[in-house]
């Protein structure tokens, strides 16, 4: 059972999230709950011209490729047949967005516990925390 916090809605998670990710996100209520600015910032919109590249261009300017990622923390797009195939994108920038999709993940589980009504009071929950506690240092 998680506890329960007044969270905004999934679909709102959602959009948030595709703000952060864009480096378009707003100071909010939500931006002290979940800190994605600062978590998946990245350098300015997708660049279609720069961006979006061919696997034939990839297999001959690969290290050129990787230097613009890193610098730029946009990911690119690789197509072949014209038709989008895979994303590449710099390790950093990867792993702030696995932890910002680990969190919204587990705020959509508190949230359907709070549909549910799997609730506690808070009083009650950090009571039982802090006996936790006590217990682990005894």
């Amino acid at each position: 059972m998680h506890v329960g916090f007044h969270l905004p809605c999934r679909s709102q998670l959602a959009a948030y999230s595709d703000l952060a990710i864009e480096g378009n996100f707003h100071e909010t209520e939500y931006h002290t709950i979940f800190r994605l600015k600062e978590t998946t910032k990245i350098k300015g919109k997708m660049n279609i011209t720069t961006d979006i590249k061919p696997v034939t261009w990839l297999k001959a300017n690969a290290a050129e490729l990787l230097a613009q990622i890193n610098e730029t923390r946009r990911p690119v797009i690789i197509t072949q047949n014209g038709e989008p195939r895979a994303v590449l994108q710099d390790p950093k920038s990867y792993e702030e967005m696995r932890n910002a999709l680990g969190l919204l993940k587990l705020l959509a589980q508190g949230e359907e516990d709070i549909r549910k009504g799997n609730i506690r009071p808070q009083e009650e929950v950090f009571t039982d925390l802090e006996g936790l506690l006590k217990e682990q240092t005894s």
